[in-house]
């Protein structure tokens, strides 16, 4: 094929991938079963995590939760056994009978440092023996330092890489080879809008955030060069979510109606939409990816007027001062 065929061609598949992303709108896509598979979720002790795991339970899929903190992951655990129970009913009624597989869904937990990658391979391999090969990862595990750059000890810049980006690259070491001899699996990358633009005061989180942006791009690249269709990849980027992490946070009050940080349950049900139907990226609200294209073809001044203009240059200004005002507090107190 010369080189003027394969234009044609190539400018053929790019109209015609618009044309099915646009079908989509009218279209719904059906969503996949998960029931039976097991689903790794880091982070699951709270937050978007523990909402990750009881919605995958729902949908009968066998749980494995890892988190730093033993009994909030247990607390997550207790949640999923509920869920658990109530749908366990359904197997019996005379009509789903011949439906429901007598497959019993199951929860593990695991006490896991996510950010030392000693811990999260052999905690892999823990859960290699003890439950088998994995599906889905959730890879959601996440923290912020909430300091000035300037004012930021060392130890918790490193922290908050090693926690929202290099662990992304142990887990996926852990458990993308069995994935890639299967040709199967699922990778989910729970980001943040701060990982698509910026805004001051958060340069450690934000950092973070980039790089896992950055090697969930790249690792789609990679499975796609190497042909293993089989491996779907999932790239989740919500606005600010209303979980705490955030807390105090402002823009200017005329404009906050506009964008209201986001609930939670509403963040996680997006992002579920988007794993059952393999869409390869969720920005949420939508109106973020206009944020982006915007922050992709203006002039750099012309960004810092609109940041200025909303108040999103100093929207962190108030949530770090709570976060140190918090700090101090709790130093005097020891």
């Amino acid at each position: 094929m010369n080189i003027v065929t394969e234009v044609f061609v190539v400018t053929f598949k790019i109209i015609w991938s618009f044309v099915l992303a646009g079908a989509k709108w009218f279209i719904p896509t059906r969503e996949k079963s998960v029931e039976g598979q097991v689903c790794v979720i880091t982070g699951a002790g709270s937050g978007l995590g523990r909402l990750f795991a009881q919605e995958f339970a729902r949908r009968r899929a066998t749980l494995v939760l890892w988190d730093i903190n033993r009994e909030s992951n247990e607390e997550t655990a207790e949640t999923v056994r509920q869920i658990y129970r109530e749908i366990k009913p359904s197997a019996g009624s005379s009509d789903s009978v011949e439906e429901l597989p007598p497959f019993q869904p199951k929860v593990y937990t695991y006490v896991c440092d996510v950010s030392k990658r000693e811990s999260v391979y052999s905690t892999a391999e823990k859960v290699r023996k003890e439950v088998g090969n994995i599906d889905l990862l959730i890879n959601n595990a996440g923290v912020v330092s909430g300091r000035h750059l300037l004012e930021c000890p060392d130890e918790l810049i490193e922290r908050t890489l090693m926690v929202n980006c290099h662990a992304h690259f142990w887990t996926a070491k852990a458990f993308l080879p069995k994935m890639l001899e299967l040709n199967h699996g699922h990778i989910v990358t729970v980001a943040s809008s701060l990982g698509l633009f910026t805004t001051a005061g958060v340069e450690d989180y934000c950092a973070s955030k980039f790089g896992a942006i950055g090697f969930h791009e790249s690792l789609s690249h990679e499975l796609k060069a190497a042909d293993k269709d089989g491996i779907k990849m999932t790239l989740v980027c919500p606005f600010l979510v209303d979980t705490g992490m955030f807390s105090g946070c402002k823009i200017r009050k005329e404009m906050a109606p506009l964008f209201p940080p986001l609930k939670p349950e509403y963040c996680v049900k997006q992002a579920m939409r988007a794993i059952l139907t393999d869409q390869p990226m969720i920005c949420t609200p939508r109106v973020m990816y206009m944020v982006t294209f915007m922050k992709t073809v203006l002039p750099f001044d012309a960004i810092v007027c609109m940041y200025r203009f909303i108040g999103a240059d100093k929207c962190m200004y108030p949530f770090l001062a709570q976060r140190k005002e918090s700090t101090n507090n709790n130093e005097s107190k020891t």
